[in-house]
C-alpha cells in the first residue's frame, strides 16, 4: 500500500508542472477586451433580434425617444442628422421609453406608424426598453455606465467607430446643435 501511495504522490508531482503550464492564463486572456456596444443585441420594432456588431466601424448616435414629450418635434432633427451624416457612416439609432412622464405608452406598431408618418423617421428604431432601474436593457446599462444614465427623453450618447461612448448630452442638446455634430464629427476623425 505505502509503495502504491509513493507512486501516486510521485506521479501527481510530475505531473503537477505540466498541468500548472496549461492552466497558466495566456497574456492575452488576462488583458480583457472591455465590453463594447457591438457585444450587444436589441430587438427592433417589428421584434426581430439585431446583433449591434452590424455598426462596427460606424458612429452611432443612441436616443431614447417618446412620442408625446416635449421634445418629440427632435424626431424631425434627428432623422435630419441622419440623413445628413449617414453616408459619412453615421447611424442613428432610437430607443423608445415610457420611463419618463409615461410619454411613450404605445405598441411597437403605433411607434412605428407615428415616426413613419408624422416625421418621416427612417433611421433604425428598437423594441421600447427600460434606460433605467429594475430592468434597465443592457443597452442602457452599458451606455450608462461612464456616462450620465438619461434624466428624460431623447438624451443622446455618441458611441465611437470602436463600440465605446465618447459623450453624452441631455435632452436639451438638439440634433442640430453645433456641440452634438462636433462630438460627431471627433469620433468619425478616430480610427
Amino acid at each position: 500500500m505505502r509503495t502504491l501511495h509513493s507512486l501516486t504522490v510521485a506521479a501527481a508531482l510530475a505531473v503537477t508542472p505540466a498541468l500548472a503550464a496549461d492552466t497558466q492564463p495566456s497574456k492575452s486572456s488576462t488583458e480583457k477586451k472591455s465590453m463594447s456596444f457591438h457585444d450587444l443585441s436589441a430587438n427592433r420594432l417589428d421584434g426581430k433580434p439585431e446583433k449591434l456588431s452590424g455598426y462596427q466601424g460606424k458612429v452611432v448616435l443612441v436616443v431614447n425617444t417618446a412620442s408625446e414629450c416635449g421634445y418629440t418635434p427632435q424626431y424631425a432633427g434627428l432623422e435630419k442628422l441622419y440623413q445628413e451624416y449617414k453616408d459619412k457612416g453615421v447611424v442613428v439609432a432610437g430607443f423608445p421609453s415610457n420611463d419618463f412622464g409615461g410619454q411613450e405608452p404605445g405598441s411597437a406598431e403605433e411607434i412605428k406608424k407615428f415616426c413613419e408618418l408624422r416625421y418621416k423617421v427612417t433611421f433604425p428604431m428598437f423594441e421600447k426598453v427600460k434606460t433605467k432601474g429594475e430592468g434597465q436593457s443592457p443597452v442602457y446599462a452599458f451606455l450608462s455606465k461612464d456616462h450620465p444614465a438619461p434624466k428624460w427623453n431623447f438624451h443622446k450618447y455618441v458611441v465611437g467607430k470602436d463600440g465605446q461612448v465618447k459623450a453624452a448630452f441631455p435632452s436639451a442638446v438638439t440634433p442640430d446643435s453645433a456641440e452634438l455634430k462636433a462630438a460627431i464629427d471627433s469620433a468619425l476623425a478616430q480610427k
